[in-house]
Protein backbone atom coordinates (compact mmCIF):
# COMPACT_ATOMS: atom_id res chain seq x y z
CA UNK A 1 0.00 0.00 0.00
CA UNK A 2 1.23 3.45 -0.70
CA UNK A 3 0.40 6.71 1.16
CA UNK A 4 1.03 10.34 0.31
CA UNK A 5 2.93 11.89 2.64
CA UNK A 6 4.16 15.90 3.58
CA UNK A 7 7.35 15.22 6.10
CA UNK A 8 7.91 19.23 7.11
CA UNK A 9 10.68 17.77 9.83
CA UNK A 10 14.21 16.91 9.55
CA UNK A 11 13.21 13.31 10.63
CA UNK A 12 13.18 10.21 8.37
CA UNK A 13 9.71 8.88 7.43
CA UNK A 14 7.72 6.78 9.64
CA UNK A 15 9.76 3.28 9.59
CA UNK A 16 9.48 -0.34 10.75
CA UNK A 17 11.98 -1.52 12.89
CA UNK A 18 12.19 -4.92 11.77
CA UNK A 19 11.24 -7.18 9.25
CA UNK A 20 7.57 -8.28 10.75
CA UNK A 21 6.56 -4.69 13.04
CA UNK A 22 3.29 -3.96 12.46
CA UNK A 23 3.77 -0.29 13.82
CA UNK A 24 5.79 2.48 12.34
CA UNK A 25 7.53 4.57 15.04
CA UNK A 26 7.39 8.16 14.62
CA UNK A 27 9.28 11.08 15.67
CA UNK A 28 8.98 14.19 18.01
CA UNK A 29 9.46 17.40 15.54
CA UNK A 30 10.68 19.66 18.44
CA UNK A 31 12.71 23.44 18.05
CA UNK A 32 13.31 22.85 22.09
CA UNK A 33 13.07 19.75 24.20
CA UNK A 34 10.03 19.07 26.70
CA UNK A 35 9.95 18.28 29.95
CA UNK A 36 7.26 16.52 30.86
CA UNK A 37 6.63 16.40 34.72
CA UNK A 38 4.44 13.39 36.32
CA UNK A 39 0.68 13.55 35.43
CA UNK A 40 1.89 16.02 32.68
CA UNK A 41 0.12 15.46 29.50
CA UNK A 42 1.61 16.98 26.64
CA UNK A 43 1.04 17.43 22.63
CA UNK A 44 3.86 16.81 20.37
CA UNK A 45 4.63 17.45 16.87
CA UNK A 46 5.64 15.25 14.34
CA UNK A 47 5.74 17.50 11.12
CA UNK A 48 4.25 14.85 9.60
CA UNK A 49 0.78 15.33 6.99
CA UNK A 50 -0.33 12.44 5.54
CA UNK A 51 -3.19 11.20 3.38
CA UNK A 52 -4.95 7.86 4.23
CA UNK A 53 -7.08 6.01 1.80
CA UNK A 54 -10.58 5.95 1.90
CA UNK A 55 -11.59 2.41 4.51
CA UNK A 56 -8.35 2.85 6.22
CA UNK A 57 -7.21 4.64 9.48
CA UNK A 58 -3.75 5.17 10.52
CA UNK A 59 -3.71 4.43 14.26
CA UNK A 60 -1.28 6.17 16.90
CA UNK A 61 -0.20 3.74 19.74
CA UNK A 62 2.04 3.86 22.84
CA UNK A 63 5.70 2.29 21.95
CA UNK A 64 6.12 -0.63 24.41
CA UNK A 65 9.57 -0.08 25.59
CA UNK A 66 8.25 3.82 26.67
CA UNK A 67 5.82 3.01 28.78
CA UNK A 68 7.54 -0.25 30.31
CA UNK A 69 10.80 1.84 30.81
CA UNK A 70 9.65 5.28 31.52
CA UNK A 71 5.92 5.35 32.02
CA UNK A 72 5.38 7.57 28.83
CA UNK A 73 2.41 6.37 26.84
CA UNK A 74 -0.34 7.80 23.86
CA UNK A 75 -3.43 9.13 26.17
CA UNK A 76 -6.01 8.32 23.23
CA UNK A 77 -4.48 5.21 23.21
CA UNK A 78 -5.19 4.34 19.96
CA UNK A 79 -5.59 7.85 18.71
CA UNK A 80 -7.23 8.22 15.35
CA UNK A 81 -6.19 9.38 11.92
CA UNK A 82 -9.20 9.55 9.91
CA UNK A 83 -8.67 9.46 5.96
CA UNK A 84 -9.89 12.75 5.47
CA UNK A 85 -7.74 14.70 8.11
CA UNK A 86 -5.22 16.67 6.10
CA UNK A 87 -3.65 18.55 9.30
CA UNK A 88 -0.17 17.96 10.99
CA UNK A 89 -0.32 14.71 12.84
CA UNK A 90 0.56 15.27 16.08
CA UNK A 91 0.68 12.66 19.23
CA UNK A 92 -1.03 13.38 22.96
CA UNK A 93 1.56 11.64 25.48
CA UNK A 94 1.34 11.65 29.08
CA UNK A 95 3.68 10.91 32.07
CA UNK A 96 2.50 8.26 34.02
CA UNK A 97 5.74 7.88 35.98
CA UNK A 98 7.04 9.71 39.27
CA UNK A 99 9.91 11.18 37.10
CA UNK A 100 10.30 14.09 34.61
CA UNK A 101 10.72 12.90 31.29
CA UNK A 102 12.88 14.55 28.72
CA UNK A 103 11.25 14.24 24.90
CA UNK A 104 13.98 15.70 22.42
CA UNK A 105 13.68 16.19 19.17
CA UNK A 106 14.02 12.95 16.79
CA UNK A 107 12.97 10.63 19.62
CA UNK A 108 10.96 8.25 19.08
CA UNK A 109 7.26 8.68 20.79
CA UNK A 110 4.72 6.29 19.57
CA UNK A 111 3.64 4.13 16.54
CA UNK A 112 1.38 4.04 14.01
CA UNK A 113 -0.43 1.41 12.27
CA UNK A 114 -2.50 1.47 9.07
CA UNK A 115 -5.44 -0.50 9.44
CA UNK A 116 -9.03 -1.24 7.34
CA UNK A 117 -11.82 -0.35 9.20
CA UNK A 118 -15.76 -0.67 7.63
CA UNK A 119 -18.67 1.87 8.10
CA UNK A 120 -21.22 0.40 10.08
CA UNK A 121 -24.94 0.99 9.26
CA UNK A 122 -27.15 0.80 12.28
CA UNK A 123 -30.61 -1.50 12.11
CA UNK A 124 -33.14 -0.61 14.50
CA UNK A 125 -34.63 -3.66 16.47
CA UNK A 126 -36.35 -4.65 19.05
CA UNK A 127 -34.36 -7.32 20.37
CA UNK A 128 -31.34 -8.81 20.16
CA UNK A 129 -29.74 -12.48 19.48
CA UNK A 130 -29.14 -14.80 22.13
CA UNK A 131 -25.54 -15.05 23.21
CA UNK A 132 -23.22 -17.53 25.48
CA UNK A 133 -22.07 -14.27 27.03
CA UNK A 134 -25.22 -12.49 27.31
CA UNK A 135 -25.50 -9.49 29.38
CA UNK A 136 -22.23 -10.53 31.76
CA UNK A 137 -20.17 -6.86 32.04
CA UNK A 138 -17.33 -5.80 33.31
CA UNK A 139 -14.73 -8.34 34.97
CA UNK A 140 -17.91 -11.37 35.00
CA UNK A 141 -15.09 -13.98 33.85
CA UNK A 142 -13.06 -13.49 37.13
CA UNK A 143 -9.52 -13.41 36.99
CA UNK A 144 -8.68 -17.05 36.54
Amino acid sequence: MQIRIVNNSSNINPSYETTHSAGMDIRANLEESVTMQPLERAIIPTGLFIEIPEGYEAQVRPRSGLAAKSGITVLNSPGTIDADYRGEVKVILVNLSAQPFVINHGDRIAQMIIARHEKAEWVQSDNLNESERGKGGFGHTGLK
